[in-house]
């Protein structure tokens, strides 16, 4: 069939399947409101939004972002009982469905969705739409903690080294780990009593109750070219593992779960819904610019203004949180001069150090069901699994389906050629998929990442709801660095984003060599039980290249850019040396009184691996921080 052919069919077929996909998600809903009262009871949501005529004029502190990050600083400050808090989130409520690990995907693109999108790039991402890149955000209570994949990632202890060397006390592996283990609350057997592990805390962690039988084989291909299975977020990270998840009972456990519920009777916290902050009020003293409150809008009310008795705390993200500073003038001078904005202090690096995680996409391997697995099969293809036997699984037995994310069942962190084995500091991170491109037939994937027509008719539609995995090569640290800047001064603009990925020439070459790993494990004896064989159908604009040589690597890298969602570092933390820095150990915005930023903007570089744990670990720290520098007790701490 002719590629052309290919993309009428494809489209019209993606239009046809959207009838029995909607009709699959109805009737989940319907099941949890009948017969799953753990997800559906709303008296133990977060439904606490509060009337307009119940704000307050004045709170102690006001935290902006009820997100990974937001809602840890929210509900520890609010332990203070003479302390009052005020949450003011952008989004709203958790709904069910975000409870239900398999429906992640649906969640981006929706309105639980900030939908931002990166600037075009003539070298990466050349196989989306415009060749932009989705940027999936919650603007929802939990943030991006609800919409993401659920996967508990901590990173490695030499990031966090990194970190302190570079001029940033209080910020090692060491005084870290704490903090990793108050927020935890590890569900997982064996590592209960762990001395990495922490029990008790808010943010539930859990294997996933559902994994495809194929995962267990990807472990021992990883035994097989000489790798442990071994907990990666334990005293080593090189290894394989099983997914582990921020799940309570194998559902999601958000921060808005983990954290605010628990919270939502206190009378000293105020959480006020779909509330856009829009700019930082200032007074502008002689010594320093002093942030007094926050100015937002709500429902189509604009200039809603509240007082700041001690400090507001920005935890909105690698994006928001830059959106807000410039808005109220801190920032680059000359950027903000040029989108007539007023400068109150100049402050450069706003903005850069953006750094993200990115994969090589689309690399799919298709296999064999032994007939013994069948109907359902070894891996996961969408037919196969939306059916009445999952909702009953679900709905009756908690089992199923329903309860696993194909999209990551495994992980790996493995040393390409340019890492030091002997250092435990891996450069690759392999996700595992049970599915490939062609698994939902386009219904998400190809959606969510915003492949073109012509490059997933090309590619997966010769290929459609067949068996097939993905071995997927992540870049653990990037040395392309990129930046937010504003599109104008109107808050209800989205921001320019411009990734940068693949600026620097080591990336791709780091990336290509994690592919060459991906492609050995295929051919492993633990995985060539199943016939397996990589797709060799390449995109009309890699197939001059010799199949599995660097150049085609590298040309797939370009074409199919895919971000794992981990934007960090735009409102770096430093030392007062550094000229990028713009908030300091202890997090206070520099040049000002009465700020600070606590979220994933603070990175001074990525960490290696997934970021919503150590995003949760610094909403820990900060809230910490905050208690110690206005004179409040702080809970003790274990030492390590």
């Amino acid at each position: 069939m002719a590629p052309a052919i290919y993309r009428v069919v494809s489209s019209a077929r993606i239009a046809l399947s959207y009838g029995p996909s909607y009709l699959f998600v109805v009737a989940l809903r319907l099941l949890i409101l009948v017969a799953r009262g753990d997800i559906e009871d709303r008296t133990a949501r977060t439904g606490v939004d509060l009337p307009p005529e119940k704000l307050s004029t004045s709170y102690d502190f006001i935290v902006v972002g009820a997100g990974s990050a937001g809602a840890v600083v929210a509900s520890r400050l609010s332990e203070i009982e003479d302390a009052t808090v005020l949450l003011v989130e952008a989004g709203g409520e958790e709904p069910a469905l975000s409870d239900v690990p398999l429906m992640y995907p649906a969640l981006q693109l929706s309105p639980l969705d900030w939908q931002y999108k990166s600037q075009p790039s003539d070298s990466a991402n050349l196989a989306m739409v415009e060749a932009r890149s989705s940027w999936p955000r919650g603007k929802v209570m939990g943030g991006s903690s609800t919409i993401n994949a659920m996967l508990y990632v901590r990173g490695n202890r030499k990031d966090y080294d990194l970190w302190a060397r570079s001029g940033n006390t209080g910020w090692s592996y060491k005084e870290l780990l704490p903090y990793f283990k108050k927020a935890e609350d590890v569900g997982i057997g064996r590592l209960r009593g762990d001395p990495y592990h922490g029990q008790g805390g808010y943010l539930s962690v859990e294997e996933f109750k559902y994994y495809s039988p194929i995962t267990d084989d990807f472990l021992r291909a990883g035994q097989e070219i000489g790798y442990e299975v071994r907990d990666i977020n334990g005293q080593q990270q090189t290894g394989f593992t099983k997914s582990h998840g921020t799940l309570k009972d194998g559902l999601r456990c958000s921060t808005a779960k983990g954290y605010l519920r628990p919270a939502q009777g206190r009378p000293n916290l105020h959480i006020v819904l779909h509330a856009h902050v829009e700019r930082l009020l200032i007074e502008k003293t002689t010594k320093r610019p002093t942030v007094k409150g926050v100015e937002f809008s709500r429902m189509g009310k604009r200039g809603i203004r509240v007082a700041a008795n001690k400090e507001v705390i920005l935890s909105a993200g690698s994006i928001n949180s830059v959106q807000i500073l410039m808005l109220s003038g801190i920032g680059p001078k000359e950027h903000l001069e040029s989108k007539n904005i007023s400068v109150v202090v100049d402050l450069p690096g706003v903005g850069k150090n953006l750094q993200d995680h990115i994969a090589l996409g689309g690399i799919t391997y298709l296999f064999d069901s032994p007939p013994e697995s069948r109907p359902i099969g070894v891996g996961f293809v969408l037919p196969r699994v939306v059916t009445l036997n999952t909702l009953k699984k679900f709905a009756l037995q908690k089992t199923g389906p329903l309860y696993g994310v194909p999209a990551c069942e495994a992980m790996a962190f493995v040393n390409t050629k340019y890492a030091n084995e002997s250092e435990d500091w891996p450069d690759i991170q392999l996700l595992f998929a049970s599915s490939g491109d062609n698994s939902d037939g386009g219904l998400f994937g190809r959606r969510n990442n915003g492949l073109t027509d012509d490059y997933y008719a090309t590619v997966f539609e010769p290929i459609l709801y067949k068996d097939a995995v993905s071995i997927l090569p992540l870049l653990l640290r990037p040395r392309s660095r990129g930046a937010i800047l504003l599109s104008d001064d109107d808050p209800a603009s989205h921001p320019l984003i411009y990734p940068n990925y693949f600026n620097h020439p080591d990336d791709i070459e780091v990336m290509i060599e994690g592919a060459k790993i991906g492609y050995r494990l295929s051919q492993t004896e633990a995985l060539k039980k199943y016939n397996i064989r990589l797709h060799n159908v390449p995109c009309t604009q890699c197939q001059n290249y010799t199949l599995l040589s660097d150049d085609y690597w590298k040309c797939q890298a370009r074409q199919y850019t895919m971000t794992i969602y981990h934007p960090v570092g735009t409102c770096k933390m430093g030392p007062r040396h550094d000229p990028e820095a713009v908030v300091d150990p202890r997090l206070r915005v520099r040049g000002t009184r009465g700020v600070r930023v606590i979220d994933a903007s603070i990175m001074p570089s990525i960490v290696s691996g997934n970021t919503n744990a150590p995003t949760v670990m610094i909403g820990e720290k900060g809230a910490d921080m905050v208690k110690q520098d206005w004179g409040y007790r702080t809970d003790k701490v274990l030492k390590t």
